[in-house]
């Protein structure tokens, strides 16, 4: 489906260019996106992921891939059917969601393209997604997060009198998408046309078992050291230090200490989930090396070696983020968005949509951006407290950027043939826009 969608993008660019005059456009965006695909995305994710596999191997030498695997196994198994409950795969993608959940993106996208690394070790197919791949890029397209933290940002800035209204809204929308998104993925792995074109002799039960498990897994159990007293005792006082550090941050009058200026006046469930957010990051960054320490992981070396799979991965996915990124630069610089808006305006109106949100729920699924831009301006427009304003807010915590997303994650094992997963990404995207309207129409009238 991305073949004919990206080829659609490149043709609707020209023939709406050519229609506007901005045929001159469309080709500087082509250059401009091309660099920016490079640039600005994929060599600067190479320290980001370096960083990230560094830590991830880290984890898996402690035996707390598996750990944090165990702990979710009934979920896990049902989601993913067809991954052996002991496989590294299900660790990744445990750390993954769960980034995703704190709203940790820069952690989140390595960690994920780890998990999809993991999958592929399952693939008998090589070049066509899995189920779970699609289920699992299901998963990542809902955007699942607790806190919007950059739409809040916006309103915050426009001088909002409540900027963390949109909080509950986006956490129930995007609970809405990312069920949507499974239950579509779900639906879609049954129909004929796309069982057909990824089975053949055997069914995917038979898959997870019929491919061996990808050499690099975590070591075995017997070769590491028991923590003993000593590294439960040590592990304990770094819990109980950052356990301190987070009550006084989500609790500040309790120390006798002023909350952080742009926490003043907000309720408490904010600022635990801004605590939260603030502390995950040191947590991750200081606890897997010390685990590890305590396992007798030899851990700086352990870390290069996995830092090392960063930049493999970062250079991987650059032709795929440059197909994309150029499309849809080419697109939106034709001015393809703005004409489907109007295309689309009446129909939206006879069904109750603001027909000013239409543009921004036309890009979200390209760029993210792009989609920002369109916000902050739509914020500007309507105030920062206009229904208008929390609905868009809503909507850009509650859904991704799909196309972006599943060329990322796809072309990281060179997935080609994507199956129904960009259904299921669009359809959790859908139903995030539909019960962002309708709750923020509840909640805010």
């Amino acid at each position: 489906m991305l073949n004919y969608i990206w080829l659609g993008l490149i043709l609707m660019a020209v023939v709406i260019g050519g229609s506007t005059d901005h045929l001159k456009d469309v080709a500087d965006k082509s250059f401009e996106m091309a660099e920016f695909a490079v640039v600005k995305t994929a060599l600067p994710l190479v320290g980001i992921m370096a960083l990230w596999l560094g830590m991830m191997r880290l984890a898996e030498r402690a035996g707390l891939v598996t750990l944090f695997a165990g702990a979710l196994r009934p979920l896990l198994r049902w989601l993913f059917p067809d991954v052996p409950p002991d496989h590294p795969a299900m660790g990744s993608m445990v750390l993954n969601i769960a980034a995703g959940i704190l709203g940790l993106g820069n952690a989140a996208t390595p960690l994920g393209l780890r998990a999809m690394k993991d999958l592929e070790s399952l693939n008998p197919h090589s070049g066509t997604a899995t189920n779970a791949m699609c289920t699992f890029l299901a998963i990542n397209t809902s955007s699942i997060q607790l806190i919007p933290a950059t739409a809040i940002a916006i309103l915050a800035a426009n001088n909002s009198s409540n900027p963390t209204s949109i909080v509950g809204t986006s956490i129930i929308a995007t609970s809405c998408a990312a069920v949507s998104g499974v239950a579509a993925a779900k639906f879609l792995q049954r129909l004929p046309v796309f069982r057909i074109q990824f089975d053949t002799a055997r069914g995917p039960a038979s898959q997870a078992a019929a491919v061996p498990a990808e050499p690099a897994a975590p070591q075995p159990t017997g070769r590491r050291t028991p923590l003993g007293w000593t590294g439960a005792l040590i592990l304990m006082l770094f819990t109980l230090f950052f356990t301190f550090v987070f009550v006084r941050m989500a609790f500040p009058s309790l120390f006798g200490l002023p909350a952080q200026p742009d926490l003043i006046g907000r309720n408490w469930f904010v600022r635990v989930i801004n605590a939260v957010s603030r502390l995950s990051i040191p947590f991750l960054l200081s606890g897997f090396p010390l685990y590890a320490a305590l396992r007798r992981v030899k851990i700086y070396e352990e870390f290069v070696e996995g830092a090392k799979e960063g930049f493999d991965v970062a250079i991987r996915i650059i032709p795929y983020l440059v197909a994309i990124l150029v499309a849809i630069g080419m697109f939106r610089a034709a001015g393809g968005i703005d004409l489907l808006g109007k295309v689309l305006n009446p129909v939206m109106r006879a069904v109750g949509f603001p027909p000013d949100l239409l543009p921004m729920v036309l890009m979200r699924p390209l760029s993210g951006t792009g989609t920002l831009g369109m916000f902050a301006e739509l914020v500007k427009q309507h105030g920062p407290d206009a229904l208008i304003s929390r609905i868009g807010g809503t909507i850009y915590g509650s859904t991704e950027t799909t196309l972006y997303v599943l060329a990322v994650y796809f072309g990281s094992v060179g997935i080609k043939r994507t199956r129904y997963a960009l259904l299921a990404g669009l359809t959790a995207d859908f139903v995030g826009v539909v019960a962002s309207v309708i709750i923020c129409r509840l909640m805010f009238g």
